[in-house]
């Protein structure tokens, strides 16, 4: 068996679909995707697949060692997004082609369901005491948020007392033991982190996410003497290579690598595995689309460590295209107490309606973060 052709979709409302075809007729997906740099990454992608094409797709370690080795210069995040897609697509061929699911492939599942939260609020949260106990009441039992608007060094203590506030709301309607993460999203220097997170502490919270930015990670330890809170980070590291000085470190309790960012399901089998030796829990990062999301719930099957997964359904990125949109069968991502169960059939456990995702890559996107900036005028991190 070879691979014969590929082709890449860019499809509303910010994702970039790969399908890899082979001689024999099967076909594999991934999505290799950085949020508001698709046609960078669409672009990695042709480069990488010059090396893939006419070869034996189940050869996927030699595949990910050349596209990664192959080049003199590596990592980062768009080369390792596009490796992560391509890398899924090949899996996902590997396990059609045995007529199992990838997990099986990696040994088992050690679960069959996996704990999944839902995201409230948006990028500057208001109102989520509510929203957290609509989410409780669809049957999630836990949620995520952003911590706060922008934030200088040194800002104001009213700003703080508002995401106090807030996080307050949600203990108050959806109860003591709901699970809450607050995102802190890189916005929050190190100063201000320090402070936030000790006021956040009576909330026993579920984690704080990225207190500092990830260039930044010595600062964990500053942060982590003022808080007891479980403390994650690594949406934006992208390799076993990234991960190693900070499972080193100890000041990490969670780290949250992203499937489509982090080399796709061979690397990040092995950063989970690196975590468990550290005693250190995963929650992968998938604010994205369904495929990516499948090869997350395959990973996290056979891993003992991973104890919660990110999903996108309802986000506030999605407002005219979500996670089942693509999906011919949206039934494999029901969500019951909370949980997933672990797809099931072949390769990635989906079935991609490629009908639709032709149809809306007519209409693609150029999808791009906000610019926001501080009240003196100063690029503020969003």
């Amino acid at each position: 068996m070879k691979i014969k052709s590929y082709e890449t979709f860019i499809v509303p409302p910010r994702w970039l679909f790969l399908k890899i075809e082979t001689d024999e007729g099967i076909v594999g997906w991934g999505e290799p995707i950085v949020e508001g740099k698709a046609h960078t990454v669409q672009a990695a992608v042709d480069e990488l697949m010059d090396a893939l094409i006419g070869r034996n797709p189940l050869r996927i370690e030699d595949h990910w060692q050349v596209m990664y080795r192959g080049g003199f210069y590596r990592g980062g995040a768009i080369l390792m997004s596009a490796i992560a897609g391509i890398d899924q697509a090949l899996w996902d061929i590997k396990g059609k082609y045995y007529n199992a699911p990838i997990h099986e492939l990696l040994g088992g599942a050690c679960r069959d369901t996996m704990r999944v939260y839902s995201w409230i609020g948006g990028d500057r949260p208001d109102d989520v005491g509510r929203a957290a106990l609509e989410k409780k009441q669809a049957g999630f039992t836990a949620v995520k948020m952003n911590a706060t608007e922008e934030l200088q060094f040194i800002d104001s203590y009213e700003k703080l007392d508002r995401v106090v506030e807030r996080v307050a709301a949600i203990r108050a309607s959806a109860g003591p033991h709901f699970g809450i993460g607050v995102d802190f999203h890189g916005r929050v220097h190190k100063p201000m982190a320090k402070a936030l997170a000790k006021a956040l502490e009576p909330y026993r919270l579920m984690f704080i996410e990225e207190p500092v930015l990830p260039e930044h990670n010595e600062a964990l330890r500053d942060i982590a003497m003022h808080t007891s809170t479980p403390i994650a980070t690594g949406e934006r590291m992208f390799s076993r290579w990234d991960f190693k000085a900070l499972l080193q470190s100890g000041y990490v309790d969670i780290i949250q690598p992203d499937l489509s960012h982090a080399g796709g399901i061979t690397e990040c089998k092995k950063i989970f595995a690196m975590a468990e030796a550290y005693d250190v829990a995963v929650a992968p990062h998938c604010p994205l689309g369904p495929i990516a999301l499948a090869a997350c719930l395959q990973v996290d099957a056979t891993a003992y460590n991973a104890v919660i997964q990110e999903q996108s359904l309802g986000i506030h990125y999605n407002a005219n295209n979500d996670l089942l949109d693509y999906l011919t069968d949206p039934t494999v991502f029901d969500y019951h107490d909370g949980h997933v169960r672990i797809p099931s059939g072949p390769g990635l456990g989906i079935a991609v309606d490629e009908d639709v995702v032709r149809k809306m890559a007519q209409t693609g996107h150029r999808w791009r973060n906000p610019l926001w900036r501080h009240a003196d005028g100063t690029v503020a991190e969003w």
